[in-house]
């Protein structure tokens, strides 16, 4: 069912590629999942990488925006107190075409270490909703109104710290004495209260240019202009939407944005939680794609060749418990595929896009704790 259900997303890459059916079936092995174009997992596989220098230079940058920032300094560490361990999480940043455009790396604190009541309290911190995303886009598409996005480099660091927080020193850049440790006075990557520092930050900012959110999502913050038009402004985490009809004022709040936070202005939005955006604004359409983001999910699991199907739950799958695993035996075989992996990808592209796979993705997640061959 579920390899089905992935070759029903074929029909939404290129139905002109000559797909085939594979002569043989996936085995379990085939679904081992590798980091994604050989991204260092870790610092140790950063020296011996191709790209060795490309992600040393990254490291550095994110060395380089932390001091700007000011978000640590180097101490003792004094008596009692200990220090949270940390590591390097690297990623390629693409562009709307799968290209390349830059190597990334952030320094994560290792947050499952805190402790609640002694190195955070409170935690949570809103995004906006996929809704907010679809009713601002069409709000966009049928008042022709300018969509443009921007993006925050390194959000987290901007949030301030309510309690006393010790880091060991960055791995690769230590310093000689081991009783040294960072004691952070910004927010990092990692830590739990992180996010809502961050959100905190950014709501104080807004409703200092005169925005308030929405009582209807906490991360659109709309403010009416004395001609009557206004301006939105949707937050996930540190990806912006911005709309209105005045391009002049839509600019002036991203001149304060930047005043405040280190911004990257985008320009007319492209983009948005892995969705394309595309707009016809002469005839007043915008279409929301996920074609590249298909690719990758059917490429993670040995599906970018096979055929696809006409349906996403033909009437012959009679899915139920009584085919789920019953001997430590088959348990063991089914626990190598990463079922819950593929319905998660498929829940993702259902949420965004493709509203029609919702009744299948919804069956075969019923079968998430225990699932069997024909699941």
């Amino acid at each position: 069912m579920m390899v089905a259900l992935l070759r029903w997303s074929l029909l939404f890459v290129d139905l002109n590629e000559g797909i085939y059916i594979p002569s043989t079936r996936y085995t379990s092995s085939e679904y081992l999942l590798l980091t994604e174009d050989g991204e260092p997992e870790s610092f140790q596989e950063v020296v011996s990488h191709k790209d060795k220098e490309k992600w040393l230079i990254a490291m550095q940058d994110e060395l380089e925006s932390l001091q700007k920032n000011q978000t640590y300094e180097i101490v003792e560490l004094p008596i009692g107190k200990k220090a949270l361990r940390n590591k390097w999480v690297f990623k390629l940043k693409k562009d709307a075409s799968g290209q390349v455009v830059k190597h990334k790396a952030r320094l994560v604190v290792k947050g499952f270490q805190q402790k609640k009541g002694i190195d955070f309290d409170e935690i949570f911190a809103p995004v906006v909703k996929m809704t907010s995303i679809r009713v601002i886009l069409g709000l966009a598409a049928s008042m022709n109104l300018e969509l443009e996005q921007m993006d925050v480099k390194t959000a987290f660091l901007h949030g301030d710290l309510e309690e006393e927080i010790y880091m060991h020193q960055p791995e690769g850049f230590e310093n000689s004495n081991d009783n040294f440790v960072c004691k952070l006075s910004k927010s990092l990557y990692g830590l739990k209260q992180a996010p809502r520092q961050w959100n905190k930050k950014f709501d104080s900012c807004m409703k200092g240019q005169g925005y308030k959110k929405t009582t209807a999502d906490e991360c659109v913050y709309i403010k009416k202009l004395p001609d009557g038009t206004f301006i939105a402004l949707l937050l996930y985490v540190d990806d912006m939407l911005i709309v209105g009809k005045d391009a002049v004022k839509i600019n002036q709040l991203k001149k304060e944005l930047s005043k405040s936070f280190d911004m990257k202005d985008l320009g007319p939005a492209q983009q948005i939680l892995g969705m394309q955006i595309t707009r016809d604004r002469k005839n007043r359409k915008l279409w929301l794609s996920q074609e590249k983001y298909i690719e990758r999910v059917l490429e993670r699991f040995n599906m970018n060749d096979a055929k696809p199907v006409s349906v996403p739950l033909a009437n012959h799958f009679k899915l139920s418990k009584r085919t789920c695993p019953t001997s430590k035996e088959e348990i063991g075989e089914m626990s190598a595929v990463p079922y819950s992996s593929s319905v998660g990808s498929l829940m993702y592209a259902m949420v965004c896009t493709r509203p029609e796979i919702a009744h299948a993705v919804g069956t075969v997640s019923r079968f998430l704790s225990n699932p069997g061959k024909e699941h």
